[in-house]
């Protein structure tokens, strides 16, 4: 018994050390903490969503739904040969294009009205504070911080390793001049050795307006927040990018509500939605959308187009890990809104709603 007793305490030991370095963040304090618990979104000491949100879905257990995640065995999770890709040098597109840039799972860059965007890049090939422990599909980290320009904004949905991840936002340090993101996001940044005149944290339904004329205004989404053993102390929205010319919506990690038809009436629809497709399962739908909740909330946003993001890339669910996109390519057929589904790394032209874009993802086991 004693050696057992020794044995945890070593271990709560070493997870303790190991949780102090850099890499996990820094939890919001002082001013910080006295500006969120004036949220109307903070109360009872952390972030709420809009509506309950469950970790799990009803008639799934945690100790269920750990051990098939461990243990179970799902076929074709991970690609067996090179994921397709285009390297556009992003150094040399003119200023004057709109365009967007995908990066594998929910990074991607986007050029608007002269403006530079990177959202939620993850460059270090893994998904994890644990090294090599969730490791990028092959042919998928074809991009480095090196190949960025320099970027105006960088927007930060929220702080999970799979969206902020933290050997990559150092390898970027010189390259941003404005970070946005959610209350209390910020903490990890200063921690990082940002300037704090170029942070930028806002609650929902706040707005930035840039000087080239566009906004960036920020929303609700469904989800969760927490880089260690504290969850929700940072809050998780979804941005809309809105110029002369267009209106982007970018949702984020979220599972599906009213949010998306709130949002849709607010901004009259959108040019552009991308939202969450992929790494979902029915235990937690209630913060990853499925494929067909996402047809719907692309509807209730009335979005003429539809990049579906959060896929080909990590695995972090059970499904195979070309099933996101054939699922949503297949409902779609009911519900015909075009869906823009480029290579990593091809550009997409937010001028042209008339691109195409072919299914790379076929025949490739």
């Amino acid at each position: 018994m004693i050696i057992l007793i020794c044995v945890l305490l070593l271990g709560v030991v070493a997870v303790f050390l190991y949780m102090r370095q850099a890499k996990f963040g820094k939890a919001p304090d002082t001013a910080r903490l006295d500006l969120i618990k004036q949220s109307p979104n903070y109360k009872n000491g952390n972030f709420q969503n809009v509506h309950f949100t469950p970790m799990l879905t009803e008639g799934y257990s945690m100790v269920n739904v750990t051990y098939k995640f461990i243990f179970g065995k799902f076929p074709r999770q991970k690609p067996t040969v090179k994921i397709p890709s285009i390297k556009t040098d992003l150094h040399q597109l003119p200023l004057d294009s709109n365009v967007l840039v995908w990066f594998g799972h929910s990074s991607y860059f986007i050029q608007l009205d002269g403006k530079r965007f990177l959202i939620d890049p993850v460059f270090s090939g893994n998904a994890s504070p644990i090294p090599n422990s969730n490791t990028s599909f092959q042919g998928t980290d074809i991009y480095t911080a090196a190949d960025m320009p320099e970027i105006d904004y960088l927007l930060i949905t929220h702080d999970h390793y799979d969206h902020l991840d933290y050997e990559t936002i150092m390898a970027l340090k010189g390259k941003v001049k404005k970070v946005i993101t959610g209350l209390g996001v910020g903490a990890h940044f200063e921690h990082w050795g940002f300037d704090t005149n170029s942070i930028i944290e806002k609650d929902w339904n706040e707005s930035v307006k840039t000087d080239h004329g566009l906004t960036i205004h920020t929303a609700p989404a469904r989800h969760f927040s927490g880089r260690g053993l504290t969850r929700n102390n940072t809050l998780w929205l979804s941005f809309i990018l809105e110029s002369t010319s267009h209106k982007i919506y970018i949702g984020g990690d979220s599972g599906y509500d009213t949010h998306f038809a709130a949002i849709g009436k607010k901004f009259g629809g959108f040019d552009l939605a991308i939202l969450d497709n992929g790494q979902y399962n029915k235990a937690w739908q209630a913060i990853h959308m499925l494929p067909e909740e996402g047809l719907k909330a692309a509807g209730e946003l009335h979005a003429k187009r539809l990049f579906p993001v959060h896929s080909s890339k990590f695995v972090l669910a059970q499904h195979a890990w070309d099933e996101p996109l054939i699922k949503i390519t297949e409902l779609n057929k009911t519900v015909n809104i075009p869906l823009v589904t480029p290579m990593i790394g091809q550009p997409v032209n937010l001028n042209d709603d008339k691109q195409v874009f072919k299914a790379w993802w076929k025949d490739i086991e």
